[in-house]
């Protein structure tokens, strides 16, 4: 059987532990069977990282600035036992962290539905994506205890030395006080990521603050979010038949528990933390969950949700064979080469992504599944499997 071709190649940024594992057999099995895959290929192993200084961590976000689209498998953020247990140098830091301000982008998490995996929320027929504005706010905030009565102020120093001091409160007595802060550069380029994979999901968007109540904060993400769909986007949503709509955070709460799905919900920081694990949880499980990494200037980078499954790694290195469940890493591959077939248009490469989650899918609703999702499905599993298994089966739906 001939190979499906690709014009262009996408950077393949291989990870840690077990899902390492399953990256190859994913490849082996699934992809290199079937596409003349072009990628340039990095590897983000922890070892690998500590070695280079974490300069090959660098050099693949440039890859997927220059390629556009990239997809990547799990990789272990370090720890004190981590440096022990692999004998690192050095504390290294966190590879998404990396990569996600190297292309100044937003994360998008969205769920992987089948019929007979039922999540608790049950009126969402199609997948939920959260989107989460990663800077800032309670995250990067200065916070302090005071003692007894005084006044606190928000002070703010201008370069030539102009003072401007507004009264946050005269306390009356002991208590605490925090200080957050944001940027209109990164409001901005999370507008724009929000409203790139909105065009290229062709799904409405939803954006949420409190600028009632947060009059001047919130009410700058709310101005900007405006502002940049009105003079880049308005016109290309109307052409692909979606919306932008915005509402407060409450009312958008209240909305998203009685919705059918089917939207991107954009958050900030801290609503976009919390409100992840809801949707994540909701859904039925975290290995059912995409994570997509989208650039203000429209790069995507394609991975699983979930971390590294430890746990099972150590079990596999002694010799045994795991159910890990694979289906995020592979909607990974998916989701690359769909989008590097939309970007080069080419529709067999297409094609090839949508009937390889085709199989995926038709595998788990025809009851043949890995162990956590026998767990929590419904109709019960008929066959539960270990990862290999699996991924054999679908290869045999594939060919």
């Amino acid at each position: 059987m001939a190979k499906i071709a690709m014009k262009n190649a996408i950077a393949e940024l291989d990870g840690d532990e077990m899902t390492r594992v399953l990256w190859g057999v994913i490849k082996e099995k699934l992809i290199l069977p079937f596409v003349d895959l072009k990628a340039e290929y990095f590897d983000l192993g922890l070892k690998a990282r500590d070695d280079s200084d974490d300069r090959i961590t660098y050099e693949s976000a440039e890859a997927i600035k220059r390629l556009g689209v990239g997809v990547k498998c799990a990789t272990i953020t370090s720890n004190a036992a981590r440096v022990e247990e692999y004998n690192l140098k050095q504390l290294t830091p966190s590879p998404n962290g990396i990569i996600r301000a190297e292309l100044d982008g937003t994360v998008f998490r969205k769920p992987i539905l089948a019929a007979n995996i039922k999540g608790t929320v049950s009126c969402w027929q199609k997948p939920l994506v959260l989107g989460r504005h990663a800077y800032g706010d309670v995250y990067k905030n200065c916070e302090m205890s005071v003692d007894g009565p005084g006044r606190a102020e928000l002070v703010f120093t201008a370069p030539d030395g102009t003072v401007t001091r507004k009264t946050i409160m005269e306390m009356k007595g002991p208590g605490v006080l925090q200080g957050m802060h944001n940027l209109d550069s990164s409001i901005e380029s999370f507008a724009r990521a929000c409203f790139f994979y909105g065009l290229s999901e062709k799904i409405d968007v939803w954006f949420a603050t409190k600028d009632t109540i947060s009059k001047t904060y919130d009410g700058r993400f709310k101005e900007i979010f405006q502002k940049i769909y009105d003079a880049e986007f308005k016109a290309r949503f109307e052409a692909a038949g979606i919306e932008y709509f915005y509402t407060l955070i409450d009312d958008a709460v209240a909305r998203v528990m009685q919705s059918k799905g089917g939207f991107l919900w954009a958050c900030k920081n801290y609503d976009g933390d919390v409100m992840s694990d809801m949707v994540a949880s909701a859904s039925g499980s975290l290995a059912m969950m995409t994570s997509v990494l989208v650039s203000p200037d429209g790069k995507f980078e394609y991975e699983a949700a979930h971390g590294t499954v430890q746990r099972h790694y150590y079990k596999y290195l002694k010799g045994e064979k795991t159910s890990t469940n694979p289906v995020a890493l592979i909607f990974a591959w998916t989701g690359a080469l769909a989008k590097r077939a939309e970007l080069d248009g080419t529709a067999d490469l297409a094609d090839f992504a949508a009937r390889l989650e085709k199989a995926t899918l038709g595998c788990i609703e025809d009851g043949i599944m890995t162990g956590d999702l026998a767990k929590i499905a419904s109709p019960a599993a008929t066959e539960v499997l270990d990862s290999w298994q699996f991924i054999d089966r679908i290869a045999d739906r594939l060919k």
